[in-house]
């Protein structure tokens, strides 16, 4: 494929999943990448090396104002025939498709902030006084989405679960493609003597219950891989988390791409808590690593773990079933044929999404 292609990402200034995806597909298809507000050397420490990152100019740190000015400042981008093809690869980046032409969109969730957490963002995060103003909010950003959902004109997305909320929301389907990892660079090391857990330090990653259950497992260790954004309320949570740890758990943040290659290597299994994932990228780098994954058994995490062959499900999940799955899975890891078990079965999973597989499908789409 000898085509000039553009990604579209709203920002680029914390590392996680969906912005892994997207300097995924720049590097794979040699693309530009026009973003707001990035931070070279994150992208760097996460092995992304040589990219061209075009920044359209900076957004503020807090929301609301940073989601509504990257919108605003991606419908006004206007690259006229510069390109081959666009692909917009962050949600909020979804109003480049007016202008930029012919496009497809990678949808890691139809905005969950205004339609699947509307109800616990309102309920759990805010505060009273704060209520009306998020309902105007909401019911605006929905009429701005919806308008410019049709001006996409090809439509992917990162899951079953993302494809019944992009149907549920949107009365549209979408083509489902994993989201990709680069299996071959995941090495199994040693079953080792400490938890495992990435994510973003944001409330519905639930890491407060990973907290907490860890504080019933005093002979346990866990370590918590937790980026954070600059706002407030990031920070606020962040703070909260540090405060509440306990003894048997360490908090680090913005470590290398080699270092946390190394955490998975040697890691005992990986833990993942967030509500009603989209899909969930970290579970499958764990099993890539040969390490069984303790999830809850709801959103993207049926479709990434398979219970019992790479782990441990959780229904209804909560701190005491966190800690009694912990409990159970350590004490078969115990067994050195349960590990060389796990690990042949987390990497057959894994190798389901890896990089290449995701690449060959994304040009498919893009060709037809």
């Amino acid at each position: 494929m000898k085509m000039k292609i553009a990604i579209f990402h709203n920002f680029i200034d914390n590392i996680g999943g969906a912005e892994i995806v997207a300097l995924t597909l720049a590097r794979e298809l040699k693309a530009d990448l026009y973003t707001t507000n990035f931070d070279l050397e994150k992208i760097k420490k996460m092995g992304f090396c040589g990219i061209r990152v075009i920044s359209i100019g900076k957004v503020p740190i807090n929301a609301p104002f940073r989601q509504q000015m990257a919108l605003w400042k991606f419908k006004k981008l206007n690259l006229g025939k510069k390109y081959d093809f666009y692909i917009i690869a962050g949600d909020w980046a979804i109003s480049g498709a007016v202008n930029n032409k012919p496009n497809l969109e990678y949808f890691h969730s139809p905005l969950n902030e205004i339609w699947e957490f509307k109800d616990y963002i309102r309920n759990e995060q805010l505060s009273f006084w704060k209520r009306p103003f998020f309902d105007v909010w909401v019911w605006y950003n929905r009429k701005m989405y919806e308008k410019y959902f049709k001006y996409v004109e090809k439509r992917i997305c990162n899951s079953e679960n993302t494809r019944k909320r992009i149907k549920k929301y949107l009365n549209s389907d979408a083509v489902v493609i994993n989201p990709p990892v680069d299996t071959s660079k995941y090495k199994y090391k040693k079953t080792g003597e400490f938890w495992l857990s990435v994510n973003r330090l944001f409330t519905h990653k639930r890491v407060d219950m990973q907290m907490k259950a860890f504080s019933k497992l005093p002979d346990e260790k866990l370590i918590v891989v937790g980026c954070y954004e600059s706002s407030r309320t990031f920070r606020e949570h962040a703070d909260y988390l540090k405060k509440i740890k306990p003894k048997n758990v360490e908090i680090l943040s913005w470590i290398t791409d080699k270092e946390l290659k190394e955490l998975y290597a040697n890691c005992k299994g990986f833990i993942t808590t967030s509500k009603d994932e989209d899909f969930g990228l970290a579970p499958v780098e764990a099993m890539a690593s040969g390490k069984p994954v303790i999830a809850a058994n709801e959103g993207g995490y049926k479709e990434s773990v398979i219970q019992e062959k790479a782990g441990i499900l959780i229904d209804d999940i909560n701190e005491n079933k966190l800690a009694e799955a912990i409990k159970k899975l350590s004490s078969e890891l115990k067994n050195k044929r349960n590990q060389e078990k796990f690990k042949k079965a987390c990497q057959k999973q894994a190798k389901k999404f890896d990089v290449k597989i995701f690449i060959k499908k994304i040009k498919k789409q893009i060709e037809s």
